[in-house]
């Protein structure tokens, strides 16, 4: 991928959900490109609280990047009204200021929209079919961004992994050298996508004046059991890794099997998109030295 330069980006920019795991790349990038932009505490901008996205409406934001999401995906299951509200909600309320506002909105998807049972790569235009709450919440988000009349950038993406945060690689990371073994799933595959990797390349869409849905990943595919072998390649003292399916590791949300993304999209307007394991390689060298492994 060559990015344009995020400097190219309209600003000031409004960057919602700051802290989160791309919200932190996100603040990055836009620091190192100086770009001027507002980041605002939750306190102060809630999209589950409607009246504190008002300034949206009318502030000086030509930029606005939703990064704030509901993400536990388990936990929506039985908390799906609250998960909605963030996800869907608030996702729609966020559009209409900006519909008024003429901004750009920028919003994040999952490939959680869809259910599975794809034997190819998804594209954009396929049919939502999420199989549970946290999907069918995200996908009522995207609805409302397309029903707005807001010039908007849908992303979809998948697998999301930084060197900060919750996510898979670090917890791997903490198991491979505290377990004498670990098994993972090896049923179901997707794109695994750095978080930095995914703000470069969502500035990259916006400097090219992108619109619509789009889906951006790290180039590549894999199981989560490929996944987390190379993981334990880069991580000095891991245990063995050992497969297992889905149906012996359950939890309370439905998991699609086949989730792969189609970037070709992405991939004719920027070039093609790093390998999933360069990036992977990117992130854990940023990481501290692992302390012994104890098990």
């Amino acid at each position: 991928m060559n990015p344009s330069e995020p400097s190219q980006i309209q600003s000031p920019v409004l960057l919602i959900g700051a802290g989160g795991m791309l919200g932190r790349a996100w603040r990055g990038l836009l620091s190192r490109s100086r770009v001027a932009y507002d980041a605002p505490p939750v306190a102060d901008f809630d999209l589950k609280r409607p009246a504190t996205l008002a300034p949206a409406s009318s502030g000086p934001w030509r930029t606005v990047i939703n990064c704030a999401a509901w993400t536990d995906v388990d936990g929506a299951e039985s908390r799906e009204g609250e998960a909605r509200a963030l996800n869907a909600d608030g996702v729609g309320a966020l559009a209409q200021a900006c519909r008024r506002s003429g901004a750009t909105l920028v919003h994040y998807s999952t490939d959680y929209v869809f259910d599975g049972s794809a034997r190819e790569p998804i594209p954009v235009d396929a049919p939502r079919r999420p199989l549970g709450a946290y999907g069918r919440t995200k996908a009522s988000g995207e609805e409302a961004i397309e029903s707005s009349g807001c010039r908007g950038v849908i992303v979809r993406t998948s697998w999301l992994y930084a060197p900060w945060g919750k996510n898979f690689v670090l917890t791997m990371r903490g198991l491979l050298r505290t377990r004498p073994l670990v098994r993972v799933v090896n049923d179901q595959r997707g794109r695994p996508t750095s978080a930095e990797h995914l703000a470069l390349a969502s500035a990259a869409l916006l400097a090219q004046e992108a619109e619509g849905l789009w889906h951006l990943t790290d180039g590549g595919e894999c199981s989560w059991f490929e996944f987390a072998r190379e993981i334990a390649a880069l991580t000095p003292g891991a245990c063995p890794l050992e497969p297992c399916t889905t149906r012996e590791f359950p939890r309370p949300a439905p998991r699609p099997g086949y989730s792969v993304l189609d970037i070709s999209d992405a991939e004719r307007l920027l070039g093609p998109m790093p390998h999933w394991t360069d990036n992977l390689a990117g992130v854990i060298a940023q990481l501290p030295d692992p302390a012994p492994a104890s098990r």
